[in-house]
């Protein structure tokens, strides 16, 4: 497991990763190939059944309501702002070809005194955006010391994680690490190390120690959030696989219903293997679709603002 692990962490990720999902089990469908000859009553009460448990479902892996994440927002979003991280302007720009950012997120972006951040299937994707901004800006040794930092590459300003973060004052890399909106202890920043080597993203073949797309600095920014909050090592595991989820939908209702058809709900999996290079990775969720129809359950983020 190291071996690959390590192989997969070694890999640049420059091979596209796009997963065709289909829907093919659809009530009228069923109908067809199944219940033609039974009696109306019959055949809605079968499609009924099917639906809820459908529903029930998605809902285990994707609750509807969202998820409170245990981390406090505070004044982080007016901090990215006032630092350049994030060009107020060009942010909302942005936003307003999306029909504009609603009182809530407004409040994220320039309150001062947010609690905590929860999660739900309409503001994943801004989420995924502000953390993304934390994770480019905050001082970082993932960012300074590993592979992104590494020569080999050509440089850190060569990834999506940077080159396509387009919302700051200037240029992305006069932002890169430059910016310390959390401070963390020694054993922190081991802890965010440790865990960021562990949590892989589906888009790419690479863990959140590499973040070289969106995705992966987001995550950065939540781990380094969680760890200097005081939250635990198995905590952040869990709440790294519940944003993971909202973040690649189609990807984590495919994973659960392989777990499902081996007899383990998705609410006994274990978070920190779910979320390492054998599910989570871009190659190890090809070997997942080999052996289980892809479920769809509404996309997900892009890998661009």
């Amino acid at each position: 497991m190291e071996e690959q692990n390590q192989n997969i962490e070694n890999q640049k990720n420059y091979l596209p990763f796009s997963l065709i999902l289909s829907l093919v089990i659809m009530a009228f469908a069923w109908i067809y190939t199944n219940g033609l000859g039974a009696p109306v009553s019959r055949q809605t009460a079968a499609i009924t059944k099917q639906i809820g448990s459908q529903t029930e479902f998605e809902e285990r892996v994707l609750p509807s309501n969202g998820v409170e994440l245990p981390v406090v927002w505070g004044d982080l979003g007016r901090r990215l702002a006032e630092s350049g991280v994030m060009d107020q302007e060009k942010f909302e720009e942005i936003y307003s070809q999306r029909g504009g950012i609603n009182e809530e997120e407004r409040k994220l972006l320039y309150g001062a005194d947010n609690g905590r951040l929860k999660i739900t299937p309409e503001n994943s994707g801004f989420l995924l955006n502000l953390l993304w901004g934390l994770g480019l800006g905050n001082k970082s040794e993932v960012l300074e010391e590993g592979p992104m930092s590494d020569p080999r590459y050509g440089g850190a300003g060569r990834f999506a994680s940077t080159g396509g973060w387009t919302a700051a004052v200037g240029d992305a890399m006069d932002h890169y690490s430059a910016h310390e909106f959390l401070r963390l202890t020694t054993e922190q920043k081991a802890l965010v190390e440790r865990v960021s080597k562990n949590v892989y993203r589906p888009c790419c073949g690479n863990s959140t120690y590499f973040p070289d797309c969106n995705h992966g600095m987001a995550m950065l920014g939540l781990l380094e959030l969680m760890a200097s909050q005081g939250i635990s090592e198995a905590e952040m595991y869990k709440v790294a696989l519940r944003v993971n989820s909202y973040w690649f939908p189609d990807t984590y209702l495919t994973i659960a219903q392989y777990f499902k058809q081996k007899g383990v709900a998705w609410d006994v999996v274990n978070p920190r293997e779910v979320l390492g290079a054998d599910f989570s990775s871009a190659l190890g969720f090809q070997r997942i679709l080999s052996q289980v129809q892809p479920v769809q359950g509404g996309g997900g983020g892009g890998c661009g603002l």
